[in-house]
């Protein structure tokens, strides 16, 4: 039986046009991109627009934000179709244009720039399936020699592993590369889990992925199954004395999980915590599960919180989680943009 929600919704903000992207500053302030080349920086205690950037070229696909001594203001890198920018976001007025950017890099036309940055870098993805990262230290660009068959959808660094990257693309498929050398570490393609039984009008594309501070990966596909890869995580085994030359979390040998849990596609998701997974699907179903890897199969590892339908969001772009709270961002029925923040009301109850 599916626990009940222990978020509230506490605010609904609205925006002209759909949110394309979204990232925490820090818990009181919440980064918020729009299909229409605008980045809003909101106070989660007032709810207000402490600043600004507008005109951009195309819809805010990604931003990135680091502390800067002095300053409460996360600055930021933001990435619209094959542009990044760097804003300062301590200018002095409220409202900023590509103009104010510190620094700026354009791609190749047939590049756009993703939502995962990790010690200076920024990766990027071709409809053709080419994985990329920007080096944002020297601005230069390293193409990985493999590429996806079909739509690279998303790129995660893997946690603790400064070298490593993984993809996920519309191919099924996982590619797990060094990125330095541009090399394949490893893959897997998903669909070889899949269970058969019944009919799908969707194939299982990898349209979301998220990892764990302890190398859990998450995968959420266009036919709404979830794939998990325990075998990179962190301590799995108490036989293992010492660090793994790489994240194992592909291979053949270690523990996978793939699961029906919901009709359509799950477009995001973030790990909230090392075991607490939460996604959206495009339709705006929000679901919550807690993962126990010492579990003896897939039921009892992936176990489901709680779901609950979003209040005004007909379509979901983005989820991110901090601390208590989740924010949701898409467009509601009338095509304006909506943002919607959750936060816990009461805590999680502890796994039995």
């Amino acid at each position: 039986m599916n626990g009940s929600c222990p978020y509230i919704v506490s605010k609904a903000l609205n925006t002209p046009a759909p949110i394309s992207s979204l990232e925490f500053g820090h818990a009181g302030h919440l980064f918020a991109g729009s299909d229409d080349g605008t980045l809003r920086v909101y106070d989660l205690s007032s709810f207000k627009v402490l600043k600004a950037v507008r005109g951009l070229k195309n819809e805010v696909s990604s931003i990135a934000c680091f502390k800067r001594a002095g300053s409460e203001l996360r600055d930021a890198w933001i990435a619209c179709g094959n542009q990044i920018f760097l804003f300062n976001m301590g200018f002095a007025s409220m409202i900023a244009t590509a103009e104010d950017a510190i620094t700026s890099l354009e791609l190749a036309e047939d590049e756009d720039v993703l939502n995962e940055v990790n010690r200076d870098t920024f990766d990027i993805r071709t409809d053709l399936g080419v994985v990329g990262i920007v080096d944002l230290a020297n601005l230069s660009v390293t193409r990985m020699k493999e590429k996806h068959a079909n739509v690279c959808a998303c790129i995660k660094f893997v946690p603790e592993r400064p070298r490593e990257i993984v993809s996920a693309g519309y191919d099924e498929t996982l590619l797990h590369f060094d990125f330095l050398e541009g090399t394949t570490l490893s893959r897997l393609k998903i669909a070889f889990f899949q269970n058969t039984e019944g009919v799908s009008l969707s194939p299982p594309f990898i349209m979301s992925t998220a990892f764990s501070s302890t190398g859990i990966l998450a995968a959420g596909t266009a036919d709404g199954n979830l794939w998990i890869g325990l075998g990179g995580q962190k301590g799995l085994s108490k036989t293992r004395t010492k660090r793994s030359r790489k994240w194992n979390g592909l291979s053949d040998e270690e523990k996978k999980i793939f699961v029906k849990v919901v009709e359509g596609p799950i477009v995001a998701m973030s790990f909230s915590s090392p075991d607490i997974l939460t996604a959206s699907t495009l339709l705006g179903l929000i679901i919550q599960w807690r993962i126990n890897s010492e579990a003896g199969n897939g039921d009892d590892i992936v176990k489901e919180v709680w779901r609950k339908k979003a209040v005004k969001l007909a379509k979901v772009n983005a989820l991110v989680t901090i601390d208590a709270k989740i924010a949701i961002g898409g467009f509601s029925k009338d095509g304006n943009g909506v943002i919607e923040i959750w936060d816990r009301s009461v805590p999680l109850q502890t796994s039995a």
